[in-house]
């Protein structure tokens, strides 16, 4: 009979916010598998490391830095290859992936490329933007507010009209669209009510006011944004 691949959510990077059950499914792994960048040290692999047996099969896949979809889909293409045929020998395959794997996680794209012919499991994983929120001390919304959530590297314009319709706002991947997503909110007279997180829950931390953070950002950075009155008190 073929494996299971389980997609393993470890939450935002630290090794303690891994659930019980990624953490028991990554210590029985025979094969395990997860992305790098651009050559780079894995940063899922180093959440989970103690968690790794020394004797698992361990299936890297080199994802490349390019704004190309082509290179990265390749590289994906070619690690559900080598995962597939581990499944076909009948080995459960644990792919871990950093926050969740069904929210902006890697997952997906072997998700989409294996689920079709093997048995798939994903185990949820303490999102990034929980992580945040938690660490900046920020509730998002209360009632019938909604939460609005966007990729920082939208155009500009998209940007502006979107925060501006929203109630609670929160941009991710930020890194390299700091200074563009700073002018935006700054237009709109809503610096004041902004945060900025990177690194949440490692000891690199940094949460301070928007209007305090750094002038370069990494790619795990993200802004929170909450209008109005505080709708919990």
């Amino acid at each position: 009979m073929s494996g299971v691949l389980y997609g393993v959510g470890l939450g935002p990077g630290a090794p303690d916010l891994i659930t019980l059950r990624a953490a028991r499914l990554i210590e029985g792994a025979r094969v395990v598998a997860y992305p790098t960048l651009a050559g780079g040290q894995s940063f899922a692999r180093s959440i989970a490391a103690d968690l790794i047996a020394p004797a698992a099969v361990e299936i890297v896949m080199d994802v490349p830095m390019s704004v190309e979809r082509a290179p990265a889909q390749a590289a994906y293409d070619a690690g559900a290859a080598r995962i597939a045929a581990a499944l076909e020998a009948g080995d459960d395959v644990v792919c871990l992936c950093e926050g969740d794997p069904f929210f902006y996680g890697s997952f997906m794209y072997l998700f989409a490329r294996l689920s079709d012919r093997f048995r798939c499991e994903v185990v949820p994983g303490v999102t990034s933007i929980a992580a945040c929120a938690a660490r900046a001390g920020r509730p998002l919304v209360a009632r019938n507010e909604r939460l609005t959530v966007l990729p920082g590297p939208l155009p500009e314009d998209e940007l502006r009209d979107r925060i501006a319709g929203a109630e609670s706002v929160a941009i991710m991947k930020v890194g390299r669209h700091l200074a563009k997503i700073r002018n935006v909110i700054a237009g709109l007279g809503l610096l004041d009510a902004a945060v900025y997180v990177e690194r949440a829950s490692l000891p690199q931390e940094v949460v301070c006011p928007l209007s305090e953070a750094p002038e370069t950002a990494p790619y795990f950075s993200m802004i929170l944004l909450t209008k109005g009155a505080d709708p919990w008190l």
